[in-house]
């Protein structure tokens, strides 16, 4: 090989190896694009969404949005840091070991059972209507509500169990009370089956097992605190319909309460799982007795495998109900003796 072409070779080789190397190419090779998640099956077919879905992170993000923020549903930067420095405070109030002097004793500290959420940049559940404000009440729900406050007139708290929601009576919370981020045990857990979605509540160890078989709802006559559901999928969503509730027992808010909905209300739930660890629970109020219009809650969950669902010994442990009815109870028997004996 002579030295000229020798020389040609060898420059060509060089190009080769600079090209090969150039931080053009090696750019494009560090930003090859990441594999494309592809939503999970069920053996029979069914998108997969199951698992354990704790709403515990939402702790703290209201439902409905504070006054401020407007249409605005977004914390900025320096909002959600001042929620992250509040965080912050809590944490160090709830590890304290000892009640320091001049503070009121309560459950805290320490905080042996009370849960804290994450600091989010939702500014409230309600996303519709777009001012995140739960819509006016109707003519007949304002009078319902006037009523109850005039059956109430001149009782005291724990004159009747009735005077207790159906929470602290260990009965029911409703199916978006059951939902809903509270204190503790926010868990909330999807099973599958061919044909069926059961959903399972931490608290009062409710479960709801929907039918996906295209049947109609039962009849009309037949009401629960839980409601009738159906459910079917729109691609890759479960939308869940329930009717059939009974009136004016559970709320929407945090643990059934707020203002009790009608037997009226119609129920749309979609979940969705938008990747591999996140799956946005969406939820249409619908209660023409109760609400000048429909409202929509959305709550974007995150799957916890280690989360576990354990046994919530409501009625076994409901040692408070007893007590303030017993506790009543005394307190009027005192006064009826104290009576018997001025007038003596």
């Amino acid at each position: 090989m002579s030295q000229r072409m020798f020389a040609s070779v060898a420059t060509l080789a060089v190009l080769i190896v600079f090209v090969s190397l150039s931080p053009a190419r090696m750019a494009s090779q560090a930003k090859a694009p990441a594999r494309t998640w592809v939503h999970p099956k069920t053996p029979w077919g069914d998108p997969d969404i199951q698992g354990m879905w704790p709403g515990t992170d939402l702790i703290g993000v209201p439902l409905a949005r504070p006054n401020n923020f407007g249409e605005r549903n977004t914390l900025t930067d320096e909002e959600l840091a001042q929620k992250a420095t509040q965080a912050q405070r809590t944490a160090a109030t709830d590890s304290e070991e000892f009640v320091r002097p001049g503070t009121e004793a309560g459950i805290n500290p320490p905080s042996y059972w009370l849960e804290r959420g994450k600091p989010q940049r939702q500014a409230s559940l309600v996303v519709d209507p777009p001012d995140g404000k739960i819509p006016a009440l109707t003519a007949e729900a304002q009078k319902k509500q006037a009523d109850l406050r005039t059956s109430k007139a001149g009782r005291g708290p724990n004159d009747s169990w009735e005077d207790h929601s159906l929470y602290d009576r260990c009965v029911s919370r409703g199916v978006m009370g059951s939902i809903l981020p509270v204190i503790y045990n926010n868990g909330t857990q999807i099973v599958q089956g061919p044909g069926f979605v059961a959903i399972r509540y931490e608290m009062i160890h409710e479960t709801r097992v929907i039918p996906l078989d295209g049947s109609p709802h039962a009849s009309s006559k037949i009401r629960t605190y839980m409601g009738d559901a159906r459910g079917h999928w729109e691609g890759n969503t479960l939308v869940v319909e329930t009717t059939n509730f009974l009136g004016d027992k559970n709320g929407i808010g945090l643990n059934g309460g707020g203002t009790p909905h009608s037997d009226a209300l119609r129920l749309v739930e979609r979940f969705t799982r938008v990747d591999a660890n996140s799956l946005n629970y969406e939820a249409t109020i619908n209660d023409a007795k109760t609400w000048t219009k429909p409202w929509t809650i959305l709550m974007p969950l995150k799957l916890d495998p280690s989360y576990q669902l354990v046994e919530y010994a409501c009625h076994e442990g409901n040692y408070a109900l007893g007590d303030m009815l017993s506790g009543a109870r005394a307190e009027e028997k005192a006064a009826a003796d104290a009576a018997k004996k001025i007038s003596k």
